[in-house]
Formats: C-alpha cells, structure tokens, sequence
C-alpha cells in the first residue's frame, strides 16, 4: 500500500520551448565557474584548470516572466550572463566526441549572485550555496531546440541600456561537450539537466529597480527587472 504524502508534491519547473507549446522539466541544474578567460582575470585567476561546478536548486529558476526580487541578505548584487545547455539524454563518463548528441538545445540565462557572501565563503573555505542557489537566481530564457553545433555568437547583457556584458561563446575556456563530458564523469547526467556553462567578463553590481537585458545569439533574449 502507498504511503500518504505528509505534505503536496512541489510542482515541477517548467521552462517554454521556443516555437512549441510544449514545455521542458527540468530535473537538475549544474553551473560552471570561471569559464572565461577574461572573467577569470577579472576574478584573480588565470589558467585552464579542469571546470569547476556548483548547483543551483530547481527552484531557483525563474522562467520567462517571472519576477526576480532583490534578495535579502546581500549589498554587492552582481549579474553573470550564460549560455544554458538543456538535455535530452545523458549517462556516466560520456566521450567528448558523443557528448553533443545528449543536447535538446540552448537558453539564456542570468546567475544572480551574492558576490560579497561569496567572498566570505571563499575567504573561510565555505560552501556557496547562499551566494548562488538563493530563491529566483536564475533567471532563464526559453529554451530553444538545438541540433547543429553549439552556439559561438555574441553574448551580451546590459542594466539600464549601458552595456555591461559583451564578449562571443566562442571565447569559452571549456566548450560545450567538454563540459557534458567532465559533468558525466561526476554525475550521471539525465535528460532534463540544465548546465549554465559560465560568464564572459564584467560582471557588476546592481540595484534595486534595474531592468537587466541580455540575450545570445541565435538562441534568444531574456529580459526582467530586478524587484
């Protein structure tokens, strides 16, 4: 006999597809830090060390539309744009030659970060869970179905129209298939897995009120105000 939930089973995070009116659930989110060699300067660091991950929890997605407050707890808000890989299948230790073959397709997405909590995480060898998987610190795009090879176009992100973000995919230290393939080596991937793939340089603060713009070439926009 089954047991009786204490509690409502939590909704799944649905995230639109684009050009359908089907939807994408998501199962897990894995990000990839300092994946720019630009941003890894700007960050105090510069080398091509294997990537390195951190999870952001389901929840904190927020899909098109949806409202992004300022969190609590922080004064040094900073937006990091990203491509975000959406996939169809996945496994364990994935060859780098098979690992595309497991992408559904791409997203843009914003890591909303708590950047002097993650300071002080790095400062006492702390986890940075309250830096980066706070409630609505991801915003995303819808997704749009892919299946030629990955994106490589301009990635840009804006605050109030000044420019803050503009570099191209291309300059990733770990392309896309790296990154599926190291991430399997770790977990074993599914379909419904979300990796944001890392942020191209300036990073910055904001406020209160901003209306952040960002979008990847051939993949879509996502815009939203900070609440």
């Amino acid at each position: 006999m089954m047991n009786r939930l204490a509690h409502p089973a939590p909704l799944p995070v649905l995230i639109p597809i684009a050009g359908s009116d089907a939807v994408f659930p998501v199962r897990r989110v894995l990000c990839v830090g300092r994946n720019y060699a630009a941003h890894r300067r700007e960050m105090g660091g510069d080398d091509r060390d294997p990537p390195f991950f951190f999870s952001k929890p389901t929840d904190a997605l927020v899909p098109p539309g949806g409202q992004v407050p300022f969190p609590s707890a922080t004064q040094n808000l900073h937006h990091e744009i990203e491509l975000v890989v959406a996939l169809k299948s996945g496994g364990s230790d994935i060859p780098v030659g098979r690992a595309l073959e497991a992408v559904f397709g791409y997203a843009v997405g914003v890591d909303l970060t708590r950047r002097d909590l993650q300071a002080l995480a790095k400062e006492k060898g702390q986890p940075w869970e309250a830096a980066k998987g706070f409630d609505a610190s991801g915003p995303v795009s819808a997704i749009r179905p892919w299946s030629e090879a990955p994106p490589q176009g301009a990635i840009r992100l804006s605050v109030n129209g000044a420019v803050r973000q503009d570099a191209v995919v291309a300059d990733m230290i770990w392309d896309v298939a790296e990154i599926i393939s190291e991430a399997s080596r770790l977990w074993t991937l599914k379909p419904g897995d979300l990796i944001f793939t890392g942020t191209p340089e300036g990073v910055g603060a904001l406020q209160r009120g901003d209306r952040i713009e960002s979008e990847v070439e051939g993949v879509g926009s996502l815009s939203f105000q900070l609440e």
